[in-house]
């Protein structure tokens, strides 16, 4: 068996007892049907086959590949745009995929182009905070437009990204409640039976969905593991030492392989001075010598996770298999 010692660095790894242990995690505390993964995070079918076996069978998508991509991996049970579109070429692309599919709808336009390209179902998407997403005073009448042009309105939508990220736990739990409120009111006029919304950062918080939105539960981002929940990060990039200055030490992954929207990433051992294109710079307090390894913790796996085609996944420091991020780009 492959050590991953052994290959060749940058690459991106995964450790599968972590991502088992996070999956494990969240199916207990939301089982079945009452998440719906967000597949955006991970852009990779064999996890969403991971997490399909632990019985999340629905998922959310945030671009057409990703819903054409997972019903061509026969994971099409239940696909969810979570994102609006006016693209008639990909909606026709999702209408004719093997997978029943439903759309984020927010206004006029993007019913009628959902409707006029073969979409069934919409879930009418509320505004509940800096995301997508129409009034609550709308929904109503944009989800009579929706079943006037024959189309089944499942419920409603609303993500709550401005509180998910929120550090104190009441302060998070306020903007929860208050987007929850909103959600709520525009439910009671649109009806159907899905009220579906929050992420990893709210899902003890949010008490009112039908079905949550959650993503990067499965590798963790940094800032959501600060917070206390109990997921562990397992999402890395294995660098080397490629030159040792008297007060700094040079890697050879940057940029490139890493996402730095949410800040530096981590690791054990040394200090993130600064990354560039394709270097790390650090500062240790170990002995370390051109050819030594760094294990790079990233801080948001989502955007790390498009930066590469494929993911090494390691159990013991040895390579167990080599998944295809098959779900990247548009």
């Amino acid at each position: 068996m492959t050590e991953l010692g052994e290959l060749s660095t940058p690459f991106l790894w995964a450790d599968e007892a972590v991502l088992d242990d996070n999956l494990a995690t969240m199916a207990e505390a939301w089982p079945r049907t009452s998440l719906r993964p967000h597949v955006k995070a991970h852009k990779t079918t064999a996890i969403a086959k991971r997490q399909a076996a632990s019985g999340h069978t629905a998922f959310t998508c945030a671009t057409p590949r990703e819903v054409v991509g997972m019903a061509a991996a026969g994971l099409g049970a239940d696909l969810l745009l979570a994102n609006e579109t006016v693209d008639d070429k990909n909606l026709r692309a999702m209408a004719d995929a093997d997978a029943a599919v439903t759309v984020a709808v927010d206004s006029e336009a993007t019913i009628d182009a959902a409707a006029r390209n073969g979409i069934e179902a919409v879930l009418i998407d509320i505004r509940v905070g800096f995301r997508c997403g129409c009034a609550v005073d709308e929904a109503g009448q944009l989800a009579d437009r929706a079943r006037t042009a024959g189309m089944e309105v499942r419920g409603v939508m609303g993500y709550e990204g401005h509180a998910v990220g929120e550090v104190d736990p009441v302060k998070r739990a306020e903007l929860v409640n208050g987007a929850m409120t909103r959600l709520t009111a525009a439910h009671e006029l649109v009806g159907g039976p899905i009220v579906s919304g929050g992420g990893t950062g709210s899902y003890v918080d949010n008490t009112t969905v039908t079905e949550l939105q959650a993503g990067s539960y499965v590798l963790m981002d940094t800032a959501y593991q600060q917070q206390g929940h109990p997921f562990r990060q397992g999402l890395f990039v294995e660098a080397s030492v490629i030159s040792v200055a008297p007060k700094y030490v040079v890697l050879d992954a940057g940029l490139k392989c890493l996402a730095m929207d949410h800040g530096n990433p981590t690791i054990p051992g040394a200090q993130v001075v600064y990354c560039a294109d394709e270097h790390t710079v650090v500062t240790t307090e170990r002995h370390v010598t051109p050819g030594d390894r760094m294990t790079i913790v990233p801080a948001h796996i989502d955007p790390t996770m498009s930066k590469h085609r494929e993911l090494v996944v390691g159990r013991d420091g040895s390579v167990v298999d080599v998944w295809d991020i098959d779900l990247r780009h548009w």
